[in-house]
């Protein structure tokens, strides 16, 4: 993957966060960027205060200004309207949606295009493809991904949910926990055991159920701590019909194509998660340069000012595996280790920065009106969604060879 140093040399005034980022984009990556930067800070930004105190957003007509545009199938086939570039723009643009001013939308925007439909475009079926790809690319359809349960969550073989064959239909059974976009999705991916194989490795299928079809129910809306402008809803299905061609890929499958799929999920995520913490920082740096304290500026304190640079030092750290990510998915390399740790890290240090950072804006930073406590409250969700720190350590040492079934 090229790199090419766009040499910010270090200057006095320069911006801590631009020291070191953008090395391995291209023009067209910056192009790219800059493009949709434009139309966040016109189309999206102006609103998300309203809908952090709505706790929803439009997701059709973000997602269709977002379609239009063509940053919604960035690395999608160009055969069902995507722009078919490598991963390494997808996340030029997850890097850019992360100036999204709130991350609920930069969130759902991710379960769009890195979530629900991976595996739908490496797997699917022309038919599959042709009636839920395409028109969520194009921001016609809102996409939700259901794999949790309620009480399966990131233990993905335990899941109950089940669908069996009845003519030349799925008939499905069951819920689905935490399902970001799902009181506004048009179809859900949907994880469901679909035989009675004794390994679950091979139980369970991918299949794309549209959202109105009889027996989905919205069961609740799920208020959370943040992220409050994305809806999360409790999914209920009752005999649900669906037709077989509906399947993405090979039947018992799914198990595989869902932790392929995750792999997106958690670079997603890391991209997202990096510009939040040049953010924290940034606009700490800008505050406590002002707030005045025992006749100096909170940052002409040593404590403070040391403080930033080490966990500027570590964000940049993080960036470089992120960028080695990369660099391995775009050449087709399994990055499962890589990514897996490059999430847990993403999730301890996004909540070492905003901890650190909201505690020098002091009484400031525990209010709604800053926005240092939405990102606090935002990025807390890293080290639990799209599998939990604990999962990804026991992840990390099945490559290492040193948990206990390794070492039997």
């Amino acid at each position: 993957y090229q790199r090419r140093v766009r040499g910010a040399a270090f200057k006095r005034g320069n911006k801590v966060a631009s020291l070191c980022r953008n090395y391995t984009f291209t023009a067209e990556h910056e192009s790219l960027k800059d493009n949709l930067s434009k139309l966040i800070e016109k189309e999206i930004n102006p609103h998300c205060d309203k809908w952090e105190k709505e706790q929803i957003f439009p997701a059709h007509q973000v997602f269709k200004l977002l379609g239009d545009g063509g940053f919604l199938g960035i690395s999608k086939p160009v055969e069902y309207g995507g722009l078919g570039l490598d991963y390494g723009y997808e996340i030029a643009a997850a890097e850019t949606f992360a100036s999204i001013n709130c991350g609920g939308v930069s969130m759902a925007i991710g379960v769009q295009c890195d979530m629900a439909t991976p595996a739908l475009a490496k797997y699917g079926s022309h038919y599959v493809k042709e009636n839920f790809l395409k028109p969520t690319i194009a921001g016609d359809y809102v996409a939700c991904l259901g794999v949790s349960e309620v009480g399966s969550g990131s233990d993905v073989s335990s899941i109950k949910s089940r669908a069996y064959v009845d003519g030349n239909e799925w008939v499905i059974n069951g819920g689905k926990m935490w399902t970001t976009n799902g009181t506004q999705a048009d179809w859900m991916c949907m994880l469901v055991n679909t035989n009675d194989h004794p390994n679950p490795h091979r139980s369970k299928s991918l299949i794309c159920v549209p959202m109105k079809t009889k027996g989905v129910s919205v069961h609740r809306k799920i208020n959370k701590m943040g992220m409050h402008s994305s809806d999360t809803a409790e999914i209920t299905m009752e005999n649900v019909r669906v037709p077989l061609d509906n399947i993405i890929g090979e039947e018992g499958r799914g198990f595989q194509q869902q932790m392929n799929q995750f792999q997106n999920e958690r670079i997603y995520a890391a991209a997202g998660a990096i510009p939040a913490m040049d953010r924290a920082i940034q606009s700490t740096i800008e505050y406590t340069s002002q707030r005045k304290a025992f006749g100096k500026s909170i940052l002409d304190n040593q404590y403070v000012h040391y403080r930033l640079a080490e966990l500027q030092t570590e964000v940049e750290c993080l960036r470089a595996l992120l960028y080695q990510c990369v660099e391995q998915h775009v050449a087709g390399e399994d990055i499962t280790p890589q990514a897996t740790m490059l999430k847990l890290k993403s999730g301890r240090l996004v909540r070492e920065v905003t901890d650190s950072c909201l505690q020098f804006w002091g009484g400031m930073g525990y209010t709604d009106d800053v926005i240092i406590s939405r990102l606090y409250r935002d990025t807390r969700l890293m080290s639990i969604g799209g599998g939990a720190d604990e999962v990804m350590l026991n992840v990390i040492c099945k490559y290492m060879g040193i948990d206990p079934d390794s070492r039997k």
